[in-house]
């Protein structure tokens, strides 16, 4: 008997993660701040201590946000000794912001993408790209991460992570492997018609029956999906020193081919670009703690 092993695989579901900074030392700080990004798709957490990245965690959003916040930044603080009565200041951020039980303050998700992306990319960043699990926003700032002018799209899954998730599951490729695979290709096929995701997948399962492997098919979708994105950024408008955010943004099928609609190479990072908005959250909660020390 043949068992099959890819029953119940959760392809869609993209890989957890968290991480401690072994160079820092929270104990003596003046200022530990945090931020927690409660997203549609996925949460983050981060933990700075000075203003500088000491860790964080980057888990699921779950059902209940103000849990899905409390697991995040628990995860973040493992093996730390940190707890919640050592933080100065929280910032919530993201579609759950205001179900962050601790929080001191709730600030908007473009800001801190903005200010995330500044420290993460550094200041000479003026465009970034947040590619999300259900929106992606085309954000423009200036040298200290601060917004100028920003466009949104959150009226169709196409171009953001969840759109990304159900072709992951109709091919049974497991979401970090997309990217990849869409670039084995000998030529770049035409991208899918559709900008709507149930239409497109529509039209990727019949490209599907007509015998097109995955990978082509796969290309397709993602081509597609940067085509619906430059469109968003075009009417922000990019300048040279471009950056990517959020989860797609560790997607190489994606990034490569929108680099090649726009004919701009975005900047790289060390950093996990799912924490831009929590990152950002957490250097606005450090500003907040400051002003309130200089008012006593």
């Amino acid at each position: 008997m043949v068992t099959d092993t890819t029953k119940g695989t959760e392809y869609w579901r993209w890989t957890e993660a968290r991480w401690t900074n072994p160079d820092l030392d929270w104990k003596g700080a003046e200022v530990i701040s945090a931020g927690v990004d409660v997203g549609s798709v996925s949460t983050q957490a981060v933990v700075m201590v000075d203003g500088q990245l000491y860790s964080y965690s980057n888990m699921r959003t779950g059902s209940d946000s103000p849990e899905s916040a409390n697991n995040a930044i628990q995860w973040a603080f493992e093996g730390t000794g940190l707890s919640l009565d050592k933080i100065h200041a929280t910032v919530g951020t993201g579609y759950g912001r205001v179900n962050v039980p601790f929080a001191t303050k709730a600030i908007t998700e473009i800001a801190c993408h903005a200010r995330g992306g500044n420290f993460m990319y550094g200041p000479s960043v003026r465009t970034i790209l947040d590619m999300g699990g259900q929106d992606c926003k085309a954000i423009h700032c200036d040298e200290r991460g601060k917004v100028t002018a920003f466009l949104m799209n959150d009226k169709c899954a196409a171009g953001t992570g969840r759109g990304m998730e159900v072709f992951a599951d109709l091919l049974a490729v497991h979401i970090n492997d997309v990217g990849e695979m869409s670039l084995q290709v000998a030529e770049e096929p035409p991208p899918v018609s559709s900008t709507c995701v149930v239409f497109a997948k529509s039209e990727a399962a019949g490209l599907l029956r007509e015998g097109w492997p995955k990978e082509r098919v796969l290309a397709a979708y993602c081509s597609a999906m940067a085509h619906r994105v430059m469109t968003l950024i075009e009417r922000v408008g990019v300048e040279k020193e471009f950056a990517i955010t959020g989860g797609i943004a560790k997607n190489r099928g994606v990034v490569t081919r929108l680099a090649k609609e726009l004919n701009v190479e975005p900047l790289t990072t060390d950093m996990d670009t799912q924490i831009a908005g929590a990152l950002g959250g957490a250097l606005f909660a450090k500003a907040l703690h400051e002003k309130k020390m200089k008012k006593k």
